[in-house]
């Protein structure tokens, strides 16, 4: 499943993106923010089996964010983001609250799938398939299963768990010797070249956007 810092590639490469002149080191610390906060789920697992990726990672999380926002974007003067934080603030908040939904949960979903709908309905979903054109059969999608339900259990909090990087496992690569019990834990980055070359890629346009004139000025005269 995708790493935290692949979450915060994307998170940053979408911040790049839409927040225009208001990108610099305080605002990408903010993207960074509201992107990663879906993963801090992973906390709450040793009390709450099946957290990770339920508490955290369901759409009503951003649905109230959002209507939050708006709500508050209403009230014109009276908004109170405005009042405190200016129309950056709000620009800001708008952008976070995308990148909570865009780059913190939909990779997810995408991967392994989410509990896109807890407490409201307790049920992991997964969008994964294929979509193309074959000249021999025309139209192919398997992203959106049309066919009955197979009758197998949903996966549900109470069945199914993500293993995160809190969850002890027997080591791997290294042997343990007889008189020791050993445990491997894993932290990770980039676990396909793929999803290695959005974190390079995110690096590149995130240090350039940064940079700014000083970036420019090498092109000029």
């Amino acid at each position: 499943m995708p790493s935290t810092v692949v979450h915060l590639a994307l998170g940053g490469l979408i911040g790049a993106a839409l927040l225009g002149a208001e990108f610099d080191r305080r605002s990408l610390l903010v993207v960074f923010a509201f992107t990663a906060l879906p993963d801090l789920d992973v906390l709450a697992e040793p009390l709450l089996p099946g957290a990770h990726r339920s508490l955290g990672h369901t759409f009503v999380l951003p649905a109230v964010l959002f209507a939050l926002l708006l709500w508050d974007a209403r009230r014109g003067a009276a908004s109170a983001l405005r009042r405190r934080f200016g129309v950056r603030g709000v620009k800001l908040a708008w952008v976070g609250a995308f990148c909570l939904l865009a780059a913190g949960i939909v990779p997810d979903l995408l991967v392994g799938g989410v509990n896109a709908f807890y407490p409201l309905h307790d049920r992991f979903y997964t969008v994964d398939g294929r979509l193309l054109y074959s000249t021999d059969r025309g139209w192919v999608q398997t992203l959106v299963d049309l066919s009955p339900p197979e009758p197998k259990p949903a996966r549900t909090t109470d069945n199914f768990q993500f293993r995160t990087v809190l969850d002890a496992a027997p080591t791997r690569g290294v042997e343990p010797a007889p008189e020791e019990a050993r445990v491997e834990r894993v932290f990770p980055v980039a676990m396909t070249g793929f999803r290695f070359g959005i974190v390079l890629l995110s690096a590149v346009v995130v240090s350039v956007r940064l940079a700014g004139d000083r970036f420019a000025g090498l092109f000029e005269a």
